[in-house]
């Protein structure tokens, strides 16, 4: 396993990485990243890969997380035919493991939109299959705070267990991020003793909980006012180590499994991004685009966990 973060290509972010001691990255392939799937030529992809082997720089997996259960038909649409495309660039750069999201009619519940998982994601794993790549999908809930709509079904294992019901591909699995399943009150580590076979790619993320907030407003979380950064408003995103995640038994648990890719922050901490980004965002590709290039915060992130990464052989 190397260590990592997930982030827009750039060479002086690549440089940062080397220089920093990461050796992974996961590269953000949305339409407005630099790795934009429709247009990226041939050459281009040469000199990325050569860059990133020049530093040492392992690439673990490629990123895009849309709503491809969109209620509305045409970003359905769109998604759907761009994830192909991710496939395919993911192909070209000899990589086997792209990271997305289930998506989510939020108008229905997780149970009525089972079906629409399968109708999408029974070609994309076919398509997967054919090339060799494997769909890793982030169990974020990337759930509304007002509407309480969530867009993406993946959220526990236990809708995990539907998905691989309607879905019987082996090329199906999960980009785990431990740091949704600690403000859900899921075992994070059960969790990677329970589906070490289907887990594909790690996201590190830690958790803060604000007791005192929580314990006025509730797990549902605040319904007036503004919420601070990207949480609830009782929970909040934070780097490796300045939250309330157990990262031995976390590691213990992915070693014991055989987890074989890497682990790359995913950094959505407003304490060290806000100054960076100076502004709000609140859009997947604003967050990698912004925070993922935030270096003072990846930098406290690897001096924690670089600490904890089992020796290479």
């Amino acid at each position: 396993m190397k260590l990592g973060f997930y982030t827009n290509y750039d060479e002086k972010t690549v440089e940062f990485a080397y220089k920093v001691g990461f050796r992974s990255m996961e590269l953000s392939a949305w339409p407005d990243s630099s790795l934009n799937a429709d247009k990226v030529t041939d050459r281009r992809i040469k000199e990325v890969k050569k860059k990133l082997k020049d530093h040492d720089i392992e690439i673990s997996a490629l990123g895009y997380y849309p709503n491809y259960l969109d209620p509305n038909k045409a970003n359905a649409k769109e998604a759907t035919r761009y994830f192909y495309k991710v496939m395919e660039l993911a192909s070209k750069m000899e990589l086997d493991v792209v990271c997305t999201f289930a998506g989510r009619d939020g108008m229905k519940s997780i149970k009525e939109n089972i079906p629409l998982f399968a109708e999408a994601f029974k070609p994309f794993c076919a398509e997967a299959e054919k090339r060799g790549i494997k769909i890793a999908i982030e169990n974020c809930p990337m759930m509304d705070r007002f509407y309480l709509r969530g867009e993406n079904i993946a959220i526990s294992p236990e809708v995990w267990d539907e998905m691989y019901k309607v879905v019987k591909s082996k090329s199906l699995g999960i980009e785990l991020d431990p740091s949704h399943m600690i403000w859900q009150g899921i075992d994070y580590v059960q969790a990677v003793y329970d589906y070490g076979d289907r887990i594909f790619h790690i996201h590190a993320k830690d958790m803060e909980i604000n007791q005192k907030i929580l314990k006025r407003v509730g797990i549902i979380g605040q319904a007036f006012g503004e919420t601070i950064g990207l949480g609830h408003g009782w929970w909040r995103a934070r780097l490796p180590g300045w939250g309330l995640m157990d990262w031995p038994k976390f590691l213990t648990a992915l070693i014991e499994v055989g987890y074989k890719n890497n682990i790359d922050i995913e950094h959505e901490d407003d304490v060290f991004a806000a100054a960076y980004a100076k502004e709000h965002i609140d859009t997947e590709q604003g967050i990698v685009e912004m925070y993922g290039r935030e270096e003072k915060g990846l930098i406290l992130g690897y001096n924690y966990l670089s600490k904890l990464m089992p020796v290479e052989d």
